[in-house]
């Protein structure tokens, strides 16, 4: 304490970011202040604080901060810190559900209607988020169905192509075909628009008249193909909200908490229609309300679309937030802090989902820290690690009779994946099917990046897992030992006996079977195993194909490449058909019948 307490007095009075570390160097909290001196003292007064902060700050050993130039700065410093080391006590939206958008391109001459999960500053056209049981592939049909308009990313060239199936049967308009101009084509784009943005009605009355049709000429699965979709836009008509404006777009978010758990619900509303609702369950430490709920709102709208409206409680930071998305996310929304009337109605109904999903939520967060940091603790006191094991690195060995050999490298932190520093290693110099020395190459790998510049992408491991037994963990262990490694951990588990083995003692441990600390240690092992096999199997695919197609005639390196680009397999290839092989750049319509007559002999 007396090193905090020395800092704190050196601290200044300008905005920034402040970072809380424990005794082992792991950051636990990341917070922005507009004020550092005021902000970082509160957590050391002796003031009554929300228990969840009274937990962290008695896990604080040291701290470190940031000066920045502003609070909108430090707002997103602190977002992108977060994101980096994850820490404890900060609100991680990791388990965030994307929903779809239907995405259209305006910048084409010919734009074409998909599905995408990415939000893009391209300057398309997002429709969605399409959610509550609502089909986004069924939206997407009926919009073909009704104004034939183009689903496909077929590139429209001077050269007119071949029409396909959707335009004989009526579907779409064959642009690549040249079966429409191009003026033509834009008014069907504008109707279908408009149909995307809430006009339906037009749309239910020819599909009615569709249906009837079909069910005279007793085609009846497409009557009742057609009455689904009508079943569908009757569903979103039924979640138009009838005292909203139809204009309006807007997320309503709502924040509850009980001091040690929090809640946040979004309910989603597109040109009236209520499209559903988002609830995340929260474990963090945040001082006030407002704080979490800003710091929720920069996480979330990394990963979504924002709406022209956010409608928001009173004590939301409402300046900042402003600020934040026009200076830093490029984008001018509007923030209402509800009071009355409809949307004041909304946040009612937004702050009952979010009190009712944090007592459903309850248990399960204190069931997932069981799982994870309580199982984190329990396998440090188990095993005498010498430090809380917050990084974990389980690493497995995968082949077949010493074929493309190659490894994983899985990384749990706080007991939790994160599949996003997951790593795949070919094994280079070991001869035959000998797991010891490719465990030793991958770990003589792994370990030679710690201390040079590539640490900030690859950090320490407070502890090191191999699936195995006390064979592999002497084998690593000589790697350990050979570069002078003291500061990791390291054990192994043998999957027989589900033994844990530790370089302290020549008997395995055995925890029982239903503690969490072993179930974490089974997670991480069966994961590595899963990611290892992955990998082996789309390596030795890709390897088989390439032999297979240095055999046929005509198909040279280049062409190799381009078909293993697209097909990464031989069952693909083997089930594409002559002219779908013949659409690759560089392969004719000839050579793509040759190698389907190749595979086919």
């Amino acid at each position: 304490m007396d090193v905090i307490r020395e800092k704190l007095k050196l601290l200044p009075d300008n905005p920034g970011v402040y970072i809380m570390l424990d005794k082992y160097g792991n950051v636990i909290y990341v917070g922005k202040a507009r004020v550092l001196k005021n902000r970082v003292r509160q957590y050391f007064h002796n003031t009554p604080k929300p228990l969840k902060v009274m937990q962290m700050v008695s896990n604080i050993a040291d701290f470190n901060y940031v000066i920045t130039n502003s609070e909108i700065d430090a707002l997103a410093l602190e977002n992108n810190l977060i994101k980096k080391y994850k820490p404890k006590y900060n609100i991680l939206l990791k388990d965030d559900k994307t929903y779809p958008y239907i995405k259209v391109d305006m910048r084409e001459e010919f734009p074409s209607f998909y599905i995408t999960r990415k939000i893009k500053k391209d300057g398309c056209r997002y429709f969605g988020p399409f959610m509550g049981g609502i089909n986004c592939r069924d939206i997407l049909e009926t919009v073909q169905l009704l104004f034939g308009v183009r689903l496909c990313r077929t590139a429209i060239t001077s050269r007119p192509k071949r029409e396909c199936l959707n335009y004989h049967i009526g579907r779409c308009a064959a642009p690549c075909a040249h079966k429409i101009t191009r003026e033509e084509y834009a008014q069907k784009v504008a109707e279908a628009l408009s149909f995307l943005e809430g006009n339906y009605k037009g749309a239910q009355a020819v599909l009615q008249e569709k249906m009837l049709a079909a069910a005279e000429a007793e085609a009846f699965e497409l009557a009742i193909d057609y009455k689904n979709k009508i079943s569908m836009l009757s569903k979103l008509e039924a979640k138009r909200i009838t005292s909203i404006n139809k204009a309006i777009d807007a997320d309503v978010i709502a924040y509850a908490t009980n001091n040690l758990y929090s809640s946040v619900s979004v309910l989603i509303t597109r040109k009236g229609i209520m499209q559903g609702a988002s609830s995340f369950a929260l474990d963090e430490a945040h001082m006030s309300d407002a704080e979490a709920l800003t710091s929720f709102i920069t996480q979330y709208y990394a990963s979504h679309e924002p709406p022209p409206e956010l409608i928001v409680p009173e004590y939301c930071e409402k300046q900042l937030v402003l600020n934040f998305f026009r200076e830093k996310l490029g984008k001018c929304i509007e923030i209402t802090a509800a009071k009355q009337g409809v949307k004041a109605e909304l946040l009612k109904m937004a702050e009952r989902n979010a009190h009712d999903y944090l007592e459903k939520s309850v248990d399960r967060i204190k069931h997932r820290d069981d799982m994870t940091v309580n199982a984190c603790r329990r396998l440090q006191e188990l095993l005498g690690l010498s430090r809380y094991p917050r990084r974990m690195e389980c690493y497995d060995i995968s082949n077949v009779s010493g074929v493309d050999k190659v490894a994983s490298m899985v990384v749990f932190i706080d007991g939790e994946a994160d599949r996003n520093q997951y790593r795949r290693f070919k094994i280079k110099t070991v001869e035959g099917a000998n797991d010891f020395a490719s465990l030793q190459e991958v770990l003589r790998r792994r370990l030679s990046k710690l201390g040079t510049d590539e640490e900030e992408r690859f950090p320490k491991p407070d502890l090191v897992v191999i699936d195995g037994g006390k064979g592999q963990l002497s084998a690593v262990a000589e790697i350990f030992c050979d570069m002078g490694v003291s500061d990791i951990d390291l054990i192994s588990i043998a999957k027989q006996e589900e033994e844990i083995f530790t370089l302290s003692s020549s008997e395995g441990i055995k925890i029982p079977r239903r503690d969490y600390s072993l179930r974490m240690v089974q997670r991480i092992r069966d994961e590595s195993h899963r990611f290892a096999i992955t990998y082996f199997r789309n390596l030795h695919s890709k390897n088989i194909l390439k032999s297979e197609l240095e055999k046929i005639e005509g198909v040279g390196k280049q062409r190799r490449i381009a078909l293993m680009e697209r097909y990464s397999s031989i069952d693909k290839l083997m089930s594409a058909e002559a002219e779908d092989i013949a659409k690759i750049p560089g392969i004719s319509l000839k050579v793509a019948r040759a190698i389907k007559d190749y595979f086919s002999n």
